[in-house]
């Protein structure tokens, strides 16, 4: 048996057990999900209104039911770029109209994501208005949307393809080792854009203006100071034109860190409970995940980067995945497109690792915030947000461990009542 066929058995064989087990997975949280709908919890009787649990468990379940197409669609789309012929098709059209240059692989990469994007519009529309907009979140406009899109696609344009092309002049021009310089662009690029997008790609879609509410602010910057920490600024973001979700979130890198409130988030709760959300955050930064996710980043990248620069001198690597590679020219774009799609098939077991250890970051950030404000103004403040965005209290244990990054409310607030949380 050579190896292109055994690719190919191979990866036809994890793309459906993926595409099953991920099935299996969401069948699992819709049904017990829809099982506990009619009940509140034990532990949030008397803070859970019935109705606002069953919408809570109504969202989720049609956005589970959602989640299941556009599985399956991935899946077909999936085959169809590789062992079906789309993406040797798209290819040997842009080699004949443009050659075997880099205009032709940065066309492949373009053509890719502009065609891949406008399968996926559809769905993206009945996402934000018709399942957003039946739950009461969506405030969005079409009008709006369709800038949003216009901007992102200009913007993705603007950034994507100058890295795109740099790293294909890497792997043409530098030698055996290309994936270790490409590699080191790509971790520079990803730490640059931490500093600049705070300041000036995020503005170019929500207005952020100064946090104007003196007490709060007091509060926030006492809160800060206690905690050693120092941020450029604070900032109310107006995710009420989008979403009536709610966050806080810390954005930046270095000296340009900012603190950001969604004004959805501080029309919700109180300063005291704003503090304690804060001190979540600040708790991420304390024990430095941000740092260790970073330096895990960089990790997975170089191994990946190392595999694929072994994967693209391999003949079987390319026509084991439906592709005839050019034999007289460059195959960077090939070799990119096809690891980046084959990859996730591949990695999805390792979901529940990383789900996982996002997990404990969670509780390790709630004790520290618990430590620096209160466990009541904590609880409080996740019981709101949580009612706020509909999350269910009673989500499938399984799929909570694949798929959670955060934990379940009634484990995160269990523990809070206890003391346990680290």
């Amino acid at each position: 048996m050579n190896h292109s066929y055994t690719l190919t058995l191979v990866f036809a064989v994890f793309l459906m057990v993926d595409l099953c087990a991920k099935l299996w997975l969401s069948g699992r949280q819709i049904r017990h999900v829809a099982r506990h709908r009619d009940v509140v919890p034990p532990a949030f009787t008397d803070t859970v209104s019935l109705v606002s649990h069953q919408k809570a468990a109504d969202y989720t379940i049609t956005k589970t039911r959602f989640g299941m197409l556009e599985l399956a669609l991935g899946a077909a789309m999936l085959l169809g770029w590789t062992l079906l012929g789309g993406i040797d098709t798209l290819n040997l059209s842009l080699r004949g109209w443009l050659g075997t240059g880099m205009a032709q692989q940065l066309a492949l990469l373009a053509c890719f994501a502009f065609i891949s994007g406008a399968i996926d519009l559809p769905l993206t529309l009945y996402q934000t208005f018709v399942i957003e907009q039946r739950f009461g979140f969506n405030k969005m406009t079409l009008r709006l949307w369709l800038a949003d899109l216009a901007k992102s696609t200009l913007i993705g344009a603007l950034i994507g393809l100058p890295i795109a092309a740099l790293i294909l002049w890497l792997m043409g021009a530098a030698g055996s080792l290309w994936w270790l310089w490409a590699w080191a662009v790509w971790m520079g690029f990803n730490l640059l854009l931490l500093v600049i997008y705070p300041t000036f790609i995020a503005p170019i879609f929500n207005k952020f203006k100064p946090l104007d509410d003196d007490v709060l602010k007091q509060r926030v910057t006492a809160l800060m100071n206690r905690c050693g920490f120092a941020a450029k600024g604070l900032f109310v973001m107006d995710g009420s034109k989008r979403s009536a979700h709610a966050n806080a979130y810390f954005t930046g890198f270095g000296a340009s860190k900012r603190v950001v409130f969604y004004d959805t988030l501080l029309a919700k709760l109180s300063p005291a409970e704003v503090d304690a959300v804060l001190a979540h955050e600040l708790g991420h930064f304390k024990h430095k995940h941000i740092i260790k996710r970073i330096v895990g980043l960089f990790a997975l990248s170089l191994a990946g980067f190392a595999l694929l620069g072994w994967l693209s001198q391999q003949l079987w690597f390319y026509t084991g995945l439906g592709v005839r590679p050019n034999l007289s020219g460059p195959n960077d774009a090939l070799a990119l497109l096809l690891f980046l799609l084959a990859v996730p098939v591949f990695s999805f077991l390792l979901s529940p690792l990383f789900a996982l250890l996002s997990r404990r970051h969670e509780f390790q950030a709630d004790a520290y915030a618990i430590k620096q404000t209160s466990s009541h103004d904590l609880s409080t403040a996740l019981l709101k947000m949580y009612e706020d965005n509909a999350s269910t209290l009673t989500p499938d244990p399984i799929y909570v461990k694949f798929y959670y990054s955060h934990p379940p409310a009634s484990e995160r607030l269990q523990r809070m009542s206890t003391g346990v949380l680290a």
